[in-house]
């Protein structure tokens, strides 16, 4: 094993190690966790600040010189330039409102980037109690399983697109074109569509409203299963600055033959 090698490996084992630390106390918290609301508008727990806490003082003892950005960050004011070759990007709980009301699609969101790109993404889907994990040259595990690559095969009549309705409410014409075409799931959990498109339960996903904590650590899952991912609203990657502020970002991801289809149907 190269030097190289040796840099990313030792940070995903303790990626793995970390997310899985925090299991015990996302089940137990599930569906009890007292909700406080943010100035944004958006809601979170007591747990999804312990656990932000919790996996960056585990990384941050071994890795002090990475850069370490979070959801659950006090509000910094101004975005955070990305510096380190080295950055994480969490979200603790994707799907806090889920996660709160006690609907089990949620997840542990953990992403590894190299130079402001995603490099390798750690996410604990607490519905099927499975650590979904991968990169680009390690492959795609769903628990103990190695996945095989998407099939770029034209999407049949069964098949399922994730998709959120717009909070901008011009782009519901957008949502319909994918409607009209395929079977919808919304699951409330933009990591958990992405990362099922890199299993291959989903055949793509659509959103108009998700920020970079939320997509970080299934964007690498999905390129290494062979899926493309595809932003509406300019590029997103490399990432050069950590923004809780940030515009929300638009896109679209599945393998080559589904978003071919997916970008007729946003064009307007």
């Amino acid at each position: 094993m190269t030097p190289i090698e040796s840099t990313l490996v030792s940070r995903i084992e303790a990626a793995k190690r970390a997310v899985l630390s925090q299991t015990d106390l996302l089940h137990r918290e599930f569906g009890r966790a007292k909700s406080n609301w943010k100035s944004d508008g958006t809601r979170v727990t007591p747990v999804d600040i312990a656990i932000s806490e919790n996996i960056f003082r585990e990384l941050g003892a071994q890795f002090p010189d990475d850069q370490f950005l979070s959801e659950e960050l006090a509000d910094a004011g101004a975005p955070i330039p990305v510096t380190a070759r080295f950055a994480w990007v969490l979200d603790p709980i994707d799907g806090t409102n889920n996660y709160a009301l006690g609907i089990a699609y949620c997840a542990i969101s953990l992403a590894l980037c190299e130079n402001g790109t995603p490099v390798y993404g750690v996410i604990y889907d607490l519905a099927r109690r499975s650590l979904i994990h991968g990169g680009p040259g390690f492959g795609v595990h769903d628990g103990d399983r190695l996945l095989p690559r998407l099939k770029n095969e034209p999407p049949h009549k069964e098949s399922l697109i994730g998709l959120h309705s717009p909070t901008d409410k011009t782009l519901v014409p957008l949502a319909e074109s994918v409607l009209s075409q395929f079977k919808i799931r919304g699951l409330g959990s933009a990591a958990l569509h992405l990362a099922y498109v890199a299993t291959g339960m989903f055949e793509g996903t659509v959103d108009f409203n998700v920020k970079i904590w939320d997509l970080a650590a299934a964007i690498p899952l999905c390129i290494e299963a062979g899926g493309e991912v595809h932003f509406l609203n300019g590029e997103q990657l490399p990432m050069r600055q950590f923004d809780l502020k940030m515009t929300p970002i638009k896109y679209y991801a599945g393998s080559p033959v589904v978003c071919a289809i997916l970008a007729r149907l946003l064009k307007g």
